[in-house]
C-alpha cells in the first residue's frame, strides 16, 4: 500500500522544519527525517497506529513520534497522512 502526504500534512511538517531550524538546523532535518521514516511502517502495516481518541472513526489513526502525533486514514488504495500536530495542540472538531 503506498502512503501519500496532504498538501496541509507537508505544509506542517515544513513548518515544523522551519521552526526548528531557526535555532536548530540539524535538529531541524533529524526531526523531519525521524517523522518521515517512522510513516514508512505504515505501508506493511497500516493498522499499527492506534484509532485517534477524538474521532469516532476506525480509518482514522495515529502515530506517535514524540512530541508529535502523524494522523492518517486508511483508505482502500491508499493511506492518507492528513496532518502532523505537536502533541501539546488541540485537535480540530474535524479532520
Amino acid at each position: 500500500m503506498r502512503v501519500a502526504w496532504s498538501d496541509e500534512a507537508k505544509a506542517q511538517l515544513d513548518g515544523i522544519y522551519q521552526y526548528i531550524k531557526h535555532d536548530a538546523p540539524f535538529y531541524a532535518t533529524q526531526t523531519v527525517d525521524r517523522l518521515t521514516r517512522r510513516v514508512g511502517q505504515l505501508t506493511a502495516h497500516p493498522r499499527s497506529g492506534r484509532v485517534v481518541p477524538n474521532y469516532d472513526d476506525e480509518n482514522l489513526r495515529e502515530l506517535i513520534a514524540r512530541p508529535y502525533r502523524l494522523i492518517y486514514r486508511i483508505r482502500p488504495e491508499r493511506i492518507d497522512i492528513i496532518a502532523v500536530f505537536h502533541s501539546a495542540q488541540q485537535l480540530p472538531d474535524s479532520l
